[in-house]
């Protein structure tokens, strides 16, 4: 300003700024920084505002004592005014008191300054030029400090005992070769530093072989950089940006490819000039000359093409008619451009010339003769054009007659009576002779209804454009056609159209970045990352030069093979990531051209000994910033590119400030890991990209590990590795394991495959906006070691690692993952192989999360937050979670095989329950990402809304499901779920069950507020049928799937229940069926008994509900038939009676364990055994946090089953039927429960059963003899909740319709009577007549038709009158039949159900009730119920009736 002081205006140059701090009495003070270090500069500033406080404070101390001022201008109207102007010398001249503050402003101005001095401009370095000899072992030490100015080789270099080796910042490349570089006790090795980044280009090359002669260093072997004890590592390269988001999407072929397009017809006529560019392919101008009007036109035109430059490229076209006033200056002018055809132009003649002005050698030119109206005629010219680095254009000029074509209106001149549907053309010709042309370009033909003809599955005589469409009856396998209508394409009269089409090709391409390309220079090299189910389709590219370039693009040397994702996809961020992979400062290890002397030559074909950088516990200081790694890593222990190995806190908790950290990292091509944090805390590892590793790439390895933070990290294409048996893929496993330990036979999938990209051995590391995109196994696997294990023994309790708290876990997103984008479960193997266990150390085995406070299981839970997880296009899961409690919210899954699976936190009894959640996410079935062909028919097929053809997760057939409920309890709320889509032979759900379950289902699995989005109600749930992937369904989890519809967003039923169909354990007599889920919906009460039998373990179990005796449900146990123990574990409906039976003599020991009962909820049980069996039945407690069992009460035997009610927790009753072989007891729990605990606030309450049988029992199977004397009539306790009504569902057009149909006879003495009804919507429709009656509902609104009954007398005879009426109904109607007396079981009126979709040769009874379907196809809901009493059915349907697509 003006006002400036004049020292201020003296050294305000280039080097410097000044700001000025002003007071009220003080005026301002002059402040002098560097420009290039704000840290100074905010710190002078404080300093600077403390001395004026000082001041201040002061001047009022000397004012309130008298004192005079220290100089005599400084009044207070002067101070106000500025008038005051002291540079920091005057102020310690006059102000003696502020000298201590002067002194401290001087120490802050000085530290800032030293540090921000460039390590290589230091004063006091020695240049150093080692020469270039592998034979010199060099030692820097005893104070030495030297410079490195140029590139060296030598054998190896040793700092220590002071020696400090910095690299000089040069304009030259400098390349430094050695076998090993140690920075020992007080060594130093400095390159750049924070606030002075090295700007050069420098290559550290380890180099040597695994089998050199040299001896080994003892801790950190060969060909590394290693920090010892008391080092100090400081590597700060250029800042650049680590990695970024594609922001548009890149398509396989497309490449830096623009295009123009110039296009006239009618009103544009005569001859059209483009002038372009050669150089760019840009078109500099363009004009019309009409010269059928002007001989001005054409004289013109002579003109302007004389007036072109030399070199310069013209396109000419004729437009509709440019020869009428063509003069011999215009033809003459165009052949000395080369043209041989422009001087005998006529009437209408195409005409088409691309030339470059000056080389007639170049010119390319079409003629073509004008055809008349109804004919079409066309010249052509195409040229290409080399321009820029690896780029071209081309430019295509077109003049033409182009004939068009439309549609005709749709003729339906016959219909499917007779022989059949009859559509001929000539025959439409004479019906509508105006209405159609003579030779039609092509035919189309569909159903009234608008069903393509080729989508009916018909067969059809004719359909030909010259002939017509011919549908005959005879042909069909019903026996008639639908009713087909036609229409026909016929040509237009023709139309003049030029154009002129300038299209830019190049073997490059342009990305578009959602962050600016910071330090991204020509000659880099980058990595995008796969957005498909297949990590391989990651491509790597080099950046070219682009001055055109806007900051957020980059130019790249070749065209992408595979689709590259630059979007959000139905609401998924799929973005495709782009990878750094080039700095300035470069360590690499040397490499053999192929694999030698490993037993990795097994696996692989090349070179596994590179390079390697370990940090020992320690040392001084470690930054690492700015770096690329490539070929590092050994496959071998303990040699990784990066390498923190039990370095203890190495952050301020250590004393080390700054904290250490590796930042900006490039790490690729690597043998052996990424970052590997072995025993260490508190590391920061930030803006590091791996790729193309082998093994765990960010890697922390046996537990102790904690505070650690990968802060937007990327890893992508992490492969298979030798190393632990987590690393190897199947074949590894196999040839390193089998025979390991004498009869160990490996189990790939088991013990070994679980290569990850981020594998983390403590829950309480930090990771946050990391992407894991793409490894053989998962993105991010949280492993637990129940004890720590190698160096890091006993550093930590048994366990500790599974109870401890999950750290920060924000903003990652996982995806191309062979197995699945997040896995949070399993452990690892803690002792070695051994007689009773032979799988190998640290083989995978299973572990249970369940973190609490402190990580003591003593106290409250605490849950793991999983917050905006994004996982997509991984093949099996989008994230498989194992723990109580794990908590996901804003989360996003898509394209995955399975979206999430949340699974309970342990093994009962040890899992205290859990409480698992996933809210305000989304799911995506099958989004718009639909992949790339491939050749292989597993992975490629129909899929979404269209049915197009996409990539698919695990085969073409496999089940895709949203969320997969497993055991539980879990909670889903507030969650969308879009575009699942099941195909015939496909069972893709937004809701499904795990496949093959042995394990329980809990029945507090709470769904509420979902929302569908292109999901078809038919595919919102699937319970499972036997078939592919399914198999039998014959597992013990298959048959007791249940969860609760809390709103009815799901089913339309609030409150309700959701069971398999076939479930009678939970079913009451109004439950309504959902026969596309293969489920029911119903109501009631409901929890689980785990019933754990042994001696012996390995039988079947039954269980039957006494109100539902002939639908018994077996078990076969959830634990392996050689367990010493086996475990059944039913969801029951509480309230109810129940008996248990036995494939063979029953167990002598029964334990009962009460599961989700609270306080006072009971069943009543009766277990079979053999006649003669006596029996010892005790209550007790079991603590699973303690693992003591306390006993409670006894049970007394009653003669008197009524008794048992009385049972009290000290007390109980037991019956003994010895007639029926039953032992019944009521099992009542006396305790109350915690909300989201299995068991009660006190313990597990159980019953004890143990048995003395007598020996040569047969089977406990009671049923003949339990049957019908323990039968009750079915009971519904709780009612069924209301449907929802229209109003109050989604704004859709798809809803159920519930639908009733009852045949039954009643009895009132000797008196029978028969009733029969249909009910549609609570509306019922009442049979009066004896024989069927026929109810018809609209398969599109579910509005009733008609109704009509057939009685028996027509029935019998020949049954035209029923069967011309179900003809006459229209397709893709709802029909539902019931029976009233004495049903006629046989003849030919049967084929009527047949035809609507019942069973072929189907046997009747007395009542029928009978839902079927006229159409082309069969739905899932088609029901038929037979029997002699009563006969009813008793679902939902879909509405509208959609046909699904079969594979």
């Amino acid at each position: 300003p003006p006002t400036l002081p004049a020292r201020c205006k003296q050294r305000s140059g280039a080097h410097y700024k000044y700001r000025l701090v002003q007071k009220p009495r003080l005026g301002c003070f002059c402040v002098f920084l560097r420009e290039a270090h704000g840290r100074f500069s905010a710190l002078v500033l404080l300093w600077t505002s403390l001395c004026i406080l000082f001041l201040d404070v002061q001047r009022r101390s000397d004012t309130s004592t008298g004192a005079a001022p220290a100089h005599p201008s400084s009044t207070r109207a002067q101070d106000a005014a500025g008038a005051l102007k002291l540079s920091l010398a005057e102020i310690y001249r006059q102000r003696r008191k502020m000298r201590t503050c002067v002194a401290l402003l001087g120490a802050v101005l000085v530290l800032p300054i030293i540090q921000a001095v460039c390590p290589d401009k230091v004063p006091g370095l020695q240049p150093w030029t080692p020469g270039f000899s592998e034979a010199h072992h060099v030692t820097i030490g005893y104070g030495r400090k030297v410079l490195l100015t140029s590139s060296a080789t030598v054998h190896s270099i040793e700092i220590l005992n002071g020696g400090k080796l910095v690299i000089a910042d040069t304009n030259l490349p400098i390349l430094l070769r050695a076998k090993h570089i140690l920075i020992g006790n007080k060594g130093e090795l400095h390159i750049g530093s924070a606030d002075c980044p090295y700007k050069g280009n420098l290559t550290i090359s380890l180099y040597g072989r695994s089998d050199d002669s040299d001896e080994e260093h003892s801790y950190f072997g060969r060909k590394y950089v290693g920090v010892g004890t008391g080092g100090i590592l400081e590597i700060h390269g250029q800042k650049k940006l680590s990695w970024t988001f594609l922001n548009k999407t890149l398509h396989p072929g497309e490449g830096n490819e623009n295009s123009y397009h110039f296009e006239r017809s009618w009103g544009n006529r005569g001859i059209i000039v483009h002038i372009i560019d050669p150089k760019t392919g840009e078109v500099l101008h363009n004009d019309r000359f009409d010269t059928y009007r002007s001989k001005d036109e054409s004289r013109r035109l002579a003109q302007y093409v004389e007036g072109v430059e030399n070199g310069q490229i013209l396109a000419m076209v004729v437009n509709d008619e440019g020869s009428n006033n063509l003069e011999d200056t215009a033809r003459k002018a165009l052949s000395k451009l080369g043209s041989h055809h422009f001087h005998r132009l006529g009437f209408r003649h195409p005409w088409s010339f691309i030339t470059v002005k000056g080389d007639t050698a170049s010119a390319v030119e079409d003629h073509a003769i004008y055809q008349g109206t109804k004919a079409s005629s066309e010249a052509r010219s195409v040229r290409a054009f080399h321009s820029g680095y690896g780029e071209h254009f081309t430019i295509t000029t077109v003049s033409q007659w182009a004939q068009e074509a439309e549609w005709t209106e749709w003729f339906d001149r016959d219909d499917e009576r007779g022989s059949g549907d009859w559509e001929k053309l000539s025959d439409l010709h004479k019906a509508f002779p105006e209405r159609l042309c003579s030779n039609p370009l092509d035919i189309e033909a569909e159903t009234l209804d608008g069903i393509p003809a080729n989508m009916t599955g018909e067969v059809f005589s004719k359909f030909d454009k010259n002939y017509g469409f011919v549908c005959l009856n005879k042909d069909q396998p019903q026996g008639i056609c639908h009713n087909y209508r036609v229409r026909f394409l016929c040509g237009k009269l023709v139309r003049p159209q030029a154009s002129i089409s300038v299209d830019t090709h190049s073997n490059c391409s342009i990305l578009e970045l959602a962050d600016e390309a910071q330090g991204w220079w020509p000659g880099d090299r980058l990595v995008v990352a796969s957005t498909d189910y297949s990590m391989l389709q990651a491509e790597e590219f080099t950046v070219l030069p682009c001055p055109t370039c806007t900051s957020n693009q980059v130019k790249v040397e070749g065209k992408p093979q595979f689709l590259h994702m630059g979007e959000m996809v139905d609401g998924v961020d799929m973005r495709a990531e782009v990878g750094l992979l080039s700095r300035n400062i470069l360590i690499r290890g040397e490499m053999e051209a192929g694999c030698y002397g490993s037993e990795a030559c097994k696996f692989f074909s090349f070179d596994t000994f590179g390079g390697h950088l370990k940090v020992e516990h320690g040392f001084r200081g470690v930054h690492i910033q700015g770096v690329e790694f490539v070929h590092m890593g050994q496959q071998s222990m303990g040699h990784y590119p990066v390498h923190f190995h039990m370095n203890g806190d190495v952050d301020q908790h250590g004393g080390y400030d700054p904290p250490t950290y590796v930042k900006d990292l490039s790490i690729h091509h690597t043998f052996s890991r990424c970052v590997t944090i072995h025993g260490s805390n508190g590391l920061l590892v930030k803006d590091v990209v791996g790729y193309d590793a082998l093994g765990h790439c960010f890697f922390t390895e046996d537990g102790p590990e904690e505070r650690n933070t990968f802060e937007h990290c990327l890893g992508l294409m992490v492969k298979a590795g030798t190393l632990l048996p987590s690393d190897r893929d199947s074949k590894m496993c196999r040839d390193i394991t089998d025979g390991a330990y004498p009869g160990y036979v490996a189990k790939p999938r088991q013990d070994c495959s679980a290569t990850s990209t981020f594998w983390i051995a403590n829950p309480n590391n930090n990771l946050i906006d990391c992407a894991a995109a793409g490894s053989e196994e998962t993105g991010f696997w949280f492993i637990f070691h129940h004890v720590p294990t190698g160096p890091s023994e006993g550093m930590y309790s048994p366990g500790k690692t599974e109870h401890t708290p999950m750290g920060r876990f924000i903003n990652n997103r996982a995806h191309s993952n062979y197995r699945a984008g997040m896995i949070l479960d399993n452990g690892v193997k803690t002792t070695q192989a051994n007689a009773k266990d032979k799988r190998p150390f640290l083989s995978l085995i299973g572990a249970r999360y369940g973190p609490h406070q402190d990580a003591d299981p003593f106290k409250p839970r605490v849950p793991a937050l999983i917050h905006h997880f994004v996982a997509y296009k991984n093949q099996d899961h989008g994230a498989w979670l194992r723990g109580g409690d794990v908590w996901l919210d804003d989360c996003q899954f898509a394209d995955n095989g399975i979206g999430l699976t949340l699974a309970s936190g342990g093994t009962f009894p040890d899992d205290d329950g859990s409480r698992q959640e996933v809210k305000n996410s989304l799911f995506v079935g099958e989004s718009e990402n639909r992949g790339m062909p491939t050749s292989d028919s597993r992975t490629w097929g129909p899929g979404g809304l269209d049915h197009s053809g996409r990539t698919l997760p695990r085969g073409v057939d496999f089940p895709i499901r949203g969320m997969q409920i497993y055991d539980g309890p879990i909670n889903v709320q507030n969650c969308t779920f879009r575009k699942y889509v099941a195909l015939g032979g496909r069972h893709t759900s937004a809701f499904g069950f795990r496949l093959n379950n042995s394990w329980q289902s809990c029945p507090n699995n709470n769904v509420t507020d979902i929302t569908f989005d292109s999901v078809p109600i038919t595919s919102r749930v699937f319970f499972g049928e036997p078939g592919p992937w399914f198999n039998e369904m014959q597992m013990d989890g298959d048959k007791t799937t249940i969860f609760h519809d809390v709103d009815g967003s799901v089913s339309e039923y609030p409150g309700a229940f959701l069971v398999k169909e076939d479930n009678w354990l939970l079913r009451h007599p109004d439950c309504i069926d959902v026969p596309d889920w293969r489920a029911a919906i119903c109501s009631g009460q409901f929890a689980q008994i785990y019933i754990q039998a042994r001696n012996p373990a390995n039988l079947n179990m039954k269980m039957v509900k006494d109100e539902y005796s002939e639908h018994p449900l077996e078990l076969v146990g959830a634990l392996g038939k050689r367990n010493h123990y086996q475990q059944y574990q039913p969801v029951i409906t509480l309230a109810k009676s129940y008996t248990v039976h036995w494939d063979r003599a029953a167990p002598a020991e029964l334990t009962v364990w009460l599961i989700n009962f609270n306080r006072n909820d009971w069943i009543t049980v009766g277990f079979c055994y053999p006649k003669g069996t006596n029996f010892t039945i005790i209550s007790d407690l079991h603590n699973r946090l303690t693992k003591e069992t306390r006993k409670t009460g006894v049970f007394m035997r009653t003669t008197q089953r009524e008794k048992m009610s009385h049972t009290h927790q000290t007390r109980g009753y037991y019956y003994w039927d010895e007639d029926t072989g039953l032992l019944f007891l009521k099992v009542q729990a006396h305790n109350d429960k915690d909300d989201f605990a299995f068991c009660s606030v006190k313990g597990c309450e159980r019953i004890k059963i143990t048995a003395k049988i007598p020996k040569g029992s047969g089977p406990s199977d009671c049923m003949e003899m339990a049957y019908p004397k323990y039968a009750e009539m079915p009971v519904v306790d709780v009612p069924m909740p209301k449907k929802l009504p229209r109003s109050r569902l989604p704004q859709a057009s798809e809803h159920f319709l519930e639908i009733k149909l009852e045949s039954y006879n009643t009895r009132f003495f000797h008196i029978k009577e028969d009733f029969a009804y249909t009910e549609v919507n609570g509306k019922k429709i009442y049979q009066s007549e004896d024989g069927v009656h026929v109810t018809v509902l609209d398969g599109h609104t579910g509005k009733v038709l008609d109704t009509k009954g057939f009685r028996n007398a027509v029935l019998m005879g020949i049954p035209a009158q029923i069967e011309n009426y179900i003809n006459s109904l229209k397709d893709e109607s709802i029909v539902m039949i019931t029976s009233k007396g004495k049903l006629v079981t046989r003849g030919p009126w049967t084929k009527v159900l047949e035809k609507l979709g019942a069973e072929q040769n189907v046997k009747l009874k007395d009542k029928l009730a009978f839902v079927g379907f006229k159409g082309s196809f069969r739905p899932d809901w088609v029901r038929l119920a037979v029997d002699e009493e009563r006969a009813n059915l008793h679902q939902v349907l879909p509405m509208p009736i959609v046909r699904v697509m079969k594979l």
